[in-house]
C-alpha cells in the first residue's frame, strides 16, 4: 500500500474569494485581500482579511443554521467545495464508514461565546441561547461537516493553534496510511474577530499597525515588518489514496508524501530564536517522506510578518537546506494569517505550485530584512518545474508542522488552470 496520499479536492473560503481559479490568480499576481476592517473586532482592529458572506440557509437547516459559529459556515462550505470538486458523494463513490473529518481551528466560535457571555453579564440565564455549546464548541465544524455529508467515520477536531491547519493535513495522512479511511476532509476554519480575541493579540504587540493602506500591512520577512494581520476563512481539502482515487478516475493536485511535527518546549508564545524546533520538525518530514532536503525546490513559509517569528523560521530554513536552499514565498502578504486554517490554506497553494509549475510571491517584501536571508520569491511569480515542496506551519506554544507534497501518482493530474 502506498505511504502518499493524493489531493483529489480543494475548497477554500478565504479573502481571496471561494474559488481555487481566483484564489490562485491573486496569489501569483500578488493582490492583497486585505481591507479595513467591518466593524467586528472592536477598535483595535485596524485591518483584516475578511472572506465573503455565508449564506447559512444553503448549509444548515433552520434551527441550524441560526444558531452555529462562523467558524464551522466557513468550514461547512469550504468542505461542500472540496467534495464536489473532488466529484466525491458519500455513499455513492465512498462507503460512508471509511470517511473521516479533521478540522482545526485556533479558538472555534469565540465571537459567539463572546456575545453570549456579555448577555449573560446583562441580564442574567435568560440571555444565554439552549444552542450556545452546539453552536461554539471546537468539535462543531468536523460534527456539522459529518452530519451534513452522511460522513460515519472519525471525525475530529485539532488544537494546536497555528499549527492545526498543517497538523489536520499530516492526521489525516495517517489515517490512509493505517487503512483506517478510503478519503479524508481535512483542513482549518477561523473566524477570529471577537473584540476580546483581538485585544489579547493586541495587547500582546503582536497585530500590524499604523498602516495607512491596509493592503501593505502584512509584510513577511521585510524589514519593516511589525505584525500579523488578523483574517478568516477556511480550507479544506479531499485526501485519498491514489489506487482509490485511480478506481473512480479522479485527477490528483498533489501528493501527501510525509509530515512531521515537534515542540519547542521553549515558551508559550515565542519561538525559539534558533529556529531549532523548527528545522527538527522539517528534517522530521522529509525523513518521513523520503525526500532529500536537496530535491525539495518550493518552501510555502509560515512567515507571519513577526519579528520574531520570521526570523527564527528563516535561520530554520538555512540550517536545513543546503546551499541557497529552496526558492520561499509566503502566501500571508496577500491574505494576511488564517490561524488554524492557515497551514490548510497553505498546503492547497503549494499542491497549486507543484502542478502549475508557478511559484507565488510574498507580497510587500520590498525590502528583505538580512537576517532573512533566503531565496525568496518576490516581486512577481516564478516559474519552475518543481518535484517536490514543503509547507511549514507553526504556532504559539511552540507547535511545529511540516508537510511534503510531490507531484501526484494517479493516472489523470489537474491544477488551477
Amino acid at each position: 500500500m502506498s505511504r502518499h496520499a493524493t489531493i483529489t479536492g480543494i475548497g477554500l473560503v478565504t479573502p481571496l474569494g471561494t474559488t481555487v481559479e481566483g484564489f490562485w490568480k491573486s496569489l501569483c499576481e500578488g493582490r492583497s485581500a486585505l481591507s479595513a476592517p467591518d466593524g467586528r473586532g472592536g477598535p483595535l482592529l485596524e485591518v483584516a482579511g475578511l472572506a465573503p458572506p455565508i449564506a447559512p440557509l444553503d448549509l444548515l437547516p433552520p434551527k441550524g443554521a441560526v444558531s452555529v459559529d462562523r467558524f464551522v459556515l466557513l468550514a461547512v462550505a469550504a468542505a461542500e467545495s472540496a467534495l464536489a470538486d473532488a466529484g466525491i458523494v458519500v455513499g455513492r463513490d465512498v462507503d460512508p464508514d471509511r470517511v473521516a473529518v479533521i478540522v482545526s481551528s485556533a479558538g472555534g466560535g469565540m465571537a459567539t461565546y463572546e456575545e453570549q457571555a456579555l448577555g449573560f453579564d446583562a441580564r442574567g440565564r435568560v440571555a444565554v441561547s439552549p444552542y450556545l455549546l452546539p453552536g461554539m464548541m471546537m468539535n462543531q465544524a468536523a460534527a456539522r461537516i459529518a452530519i451534513r455529508f452522511g460522513v460515519r467515520g472519525l471525525s475530529t477536531a485539532i488544537s494546536s493553534a497555528c499549527a492545526g491547519g498543517g497538523q489536520a493535513v499530516g492526521e489525516a495522512l495517517r489515517l490512509l496510511r493505517a487503512d483506517e479511511a478510503d478519503v479524508v476532509v481535512c483542513g482549518g476554519t477561523e473566524a477570529p474577530f471577537a473584540s476580546t480575541t483581538v485585544a489579547g493579540f493586541a495587547n500582546a504587540g503582536t497585530l500590524a499597525h499604523g498602516w495607512a493602506d491596509p493592503a501593505e500591512a502584512s509584510r513577511p520577512f521585510d524589514a519593516r515588518r511589525n505584525g500579523l494581520v488578523l483574517s478568516e476563512g477556511a480550507g479544506m481539502l479531499v485526501l485519498e489514496r491514489a489506487a482509490h482515487a485511480d478506481s473512480r478516475w479522479a485527477a490528483g493536485y498533489a501528493d501527501v508524501l510525509g509530515w512531521g511535527a515537534t515542540t519547542d518546549a521553549h515558551h508559550p508564545t515565542m519561538p525559539r530564536p534558533d529556529g531549532a524546533g523548527a528545522a527538527a520538525c522539517m528534517r522530521r518530514a522529509l525523513a518521513d517522506a523520503g525526500v532529500p532536503a536537496g530535491a525539495v525546490g518550493y518552501l510555502n513559509a509560515h512567515a507571519t510578518g513577526t519579528r520574531l517569528g520570521d526570523l527564527a523560521e528563516a535561520r530554520a530554513v538555512r540550517d536545513v537546506f543546503p546551499g541557497t536552499g529552496p526558492a520561499v514565498s509566503s502566501t500571508k502578504g496577500v491574505t494576511g494569517h488564517l490561524l488554524g486554517a492557515a497551514g490548510a490554506v497553505e498546503a492547497a497553494a503549494t499542491a497549486l505550485a507543484l502542478g502549475t509549475g508557478t511559484l507565488p510571491p510574498t507580497a510587500n517584501l520590498e525590502d528583505p530584512d538580512p537576517g532573512c536571508a533566503l531565496d525568496h520569491v518576490r516581486g512577481a511569480a516564478r516559474p519552475a518545474a518543481v518535484e517536490y515542496a514543503l509547507s511549514n506551519s507553526f504556532a504559539f506554544g511552540g507547535h511545529n508542522v511540516s508537510v511534503v507534497l510531490g507531484r501526484p501518482e494517479t493516472r489523470k493530474v489537474r491544477s488551477a488552470d
